[in-house]
């Protein structure tokens, strides 16, 4: 099963490879992994997606919670966050093509950021099930380059991972 964790760490060289490191001694393979600092500059939010079973992401939970980096450790429950990730899709297209990638890319509310005479670039923010979706239309034209940031999450309503 895949399990999100949000985990406020301090702000430090080497955090990042004591994480990963932990989580991947265990077996469990990260399926997304996104850092960047918080409003506090001294901190880093990290927004893990582990694939294992339930005994397993407690195991992560309490492993973390004893690194020293490590200031606050939280598994998200389904249905109590939002997650998004960032996905830049550039594909092949002729002038007959260009229309219908605009519309797709309209009904899925991507952006276009950057046209050239043989190919579209296109920024989509959403969740991993539509970005899954918006990848699998655009294979048709052909990807020339994908890249993905792996999903942020935050909690629904005024809950908030602080310490």
């Amino acid at each position: 099963m895949r399990y999100t964790i949000t985990v406020l760490v301090q702000n430090h060289y080497g955090v990042l490879s004591k994480i990963s490191g932990l989580i991947a001694r265990r077996g469990f393979n990260i399926e997304s992994l996104a850092v960047g600092v918080t409003e506090n500059p001294d901190v880093s939010r990290m927004t893990i997606a582990v694939d294992c079973d339930e005994s397993g992401i407690e195991q992560v939970e309490k492993q973390l919670n004893k690194l020293i980096p490590t200031i606050k450790v939280k598994v998200l429950e389904e249905g109590s966050y939002i997650s998004r990730e960032l996905t830049m899709i550039k594909v092949s297209c002729n002038a007959r093509q260009r229309e219908e990638i605009m519309t797709l890319a309209d009904l899925m509310h991507a952006r276009i950021i950057d046209v050239t005479a043989t190919s579209l670039t296109l920024e989509l923010t959403d969740t991993t099930a539509r970005t899954e979706n918006f990848i699998s239309l655009m294979r048709s034209f052909g990807i020339k380059e994908l890249v993905r940031t792996g999903i942020s999450a935050i909690e629904l309503g005024a809950n908030t991972t602080k310490k």
